[in-house]
C-alpha cells in the first residue's frame, strides 16, 4: 500500500504501461480494443449488476433460494454472465454469520457482478492478513462487528468466485427492488462493509 512508483504511479501501473507499450508496438494488442474492455467493465459491467441480484435476492424469497443454491444459474436469469463469471457461490450475511472475501493467490474476482476489482482487493497485505485477522481488517476498514458474530473468509479461485448476500438494512421493507439497489455496494458484496442505510 505504498507508492515506490515515479511520479507517485505505482510500481505495477508502470510495468503495465511498459508492457502495454511493448504489445501495441509488436502489434499484438489493439489499444482502442483494451480501452473498450476497461470502459464496459468499469461502467456496463460492475457493481451495478451485483446491486440488482442483491435487490432481488432481498425483494423475491424464490430467486435468493435459487440464488444460493445456485448462484451462476441466477445470476444468468438477470443476463449477467460472462468471463471470471462462470462459477460464482452466493455466500449470506446474517446478525450472527459474517462472509468476506479474498484470492489469497491473486486477485480472483467475480467480474460481471462487480466489476473490475478494487486495488485494495488485490494488495498483498488486504491478502494476508484478511485471512489471519479478518476482524481486525474489516475494522480497519470501518466495519466493525459484535465480538458474537462468527466471521468466515471465503478465498476465491480461478474455479470458485464468491459473492456476498449482504443482509438487508433494517428500516426497508417498505421500499422497491428498484429502490433498493443504490443501497448495495461493491464493498457489501466482498463482505467488507455492509450495505447502505436510506
Amino acid at each position: 500500500m505504498t507508492d515506490g512508483g515515479q511520479g507517485g504511479r505505482p510500481p505495477a501501473a508502470l510495468r503495465a504501461e511498459a508492457l502495454e507499450q511493448l504489445l501495441t508496438e509488436r502489434g499484438l494488442i489493439d489499444p482502442k480494443v483494451m480501452d473498450g474492455l476497461i470502459t464496459d467493465y468499469e461502467t456496463n459491467i460492475g457493481p451495478l449488476n451485483g446491486a440488482k441480484v442483491v435487490a432481488r435476492a432481498w425483494t423475491d424469497p424464490e430467486y435468493r433460494r435459487r440464488l444460493l443454491d445456485d448462484g451462476t444459474a441466477a445470476i444468468r436469469e438477470l443476463g449477467f454472465s460472462g468471463r471470471q463469471g462462470e462459477h460464482i457461490v452466493v455466500v449470506e450475511n446474517t446478525p450472527t454469520t459474517h462472509n468476506v472475501i479474498v484470492c489469497t493467490l491473486c486477485s480472483c474476482y467475480p467480474w460481471p457482478v462487480l466489476g473490475l476489482p478494487p486495488s485494495w482487493y488485490k494488495d498483498p497485505a488486504y491478502r494476508a492478513r484478511v485471512v489471519k485477522e479478518p476482524r481486525v481488517v474489516l475494522s480497519e476498514m470501518g466495519l466493525d462487528l459484535d465480538d458474537d458474530v462468527r466471521i468466515t473468509v471465503r478465498d476465491s479461485t480461478s474455479e470458485v468466485r464468491w459473492l456476498v448476500l449482504p443482509e438487508r438494512p433494517a428500516g426497508t421493507e417498505h421500499l422497491t427492488e428498484e429502490q433498493l439497489v443504490p443501497l448495495v455496494t461493491r464493498d457489501a458484496m466482498v463482505g467488507v462493509a455492509k450495505a447502505r442505510t436510506p
